[in-house]
């Protein structure tokens, strides 16, 4: 019988999975407190939220592979074949990658949040404009002619920005209800 045959395996089982739910709400607090502290918005935080799951779910099941018997050099095998497809692939969208490595990144240490006025240096297209958002492969700016600019993590990471005004946003809205 099953439970008879692996009974072992299933207890070690049990006992990875409970450490791993454990460690991923304990990384997810953290990564809220974080967030929370450097007044992050609530969609870049169920990002960062996601890629901590599906992280530890993958460590989950090379753990629980090799619990079960598999032998290390036979997972050495299918990994490497599969990162090497998963290189070849990527190879060709390396930016994305960049980006959302650059969104981790900005995750953590971002001087910068939603509704501040910045300046990027960029000599070929300098921008001034409010951060509207901040997603995970751009930044969306709105132009003070109202124009949407979509720009690039990995080039935000790049470029010198200057902080014009924090909380542009609220004297934009500001001046509009008072228009009214």
């Amino acid at each position: 019988m099953f439970i008879n045959d692996y009974k072992n395996e299933l207890i070690i089982s049990l006992i990875v999975i409970i450490s791993l739910l454990i460690l991923r709400f304990i990384t997810q607090f953290t990564v809220t407190k974080i967030a929370k502290r450097n007044d992050i918005n609530d969609a870049r935080i169920r990002l960062i939220r996601r890629y901590i799951t599906v992280t530890i779910f993958f460590i989950g099941i090379l753990i629980e592979a090799l619990v079960f018997g598999t032998e290390f050099h036979d997972l050495a095998v299918i990994f490497s074949s599969v990162f090497a497809v998963i290189g070849i692939g990527l190879f060709a969208i390396w930016s994305i990658l960049s980006n959302i490595t650059s969104g981790i990144i900005m995750f953590f240490n971002f001087p910068y949040k939603v509704g501040d006025k910045i300046e990027i240096h960029d000599k070929d297209f300098p921008i001034t404009a409010i951060i509207e958002d901040i997603r995970a492969f751009q930044i969306h700016l709105r132009l003070e002619n109202g124009d949407l600019v979509t720009y690039p993590n990995n080039l935000m990471l790049q470029k010198a920005v200057t902080l014009i005004k924090k909380d542009a946003i609220d004297d934009i809205l500001d001046d509009g209800s008072d228009a009214v």
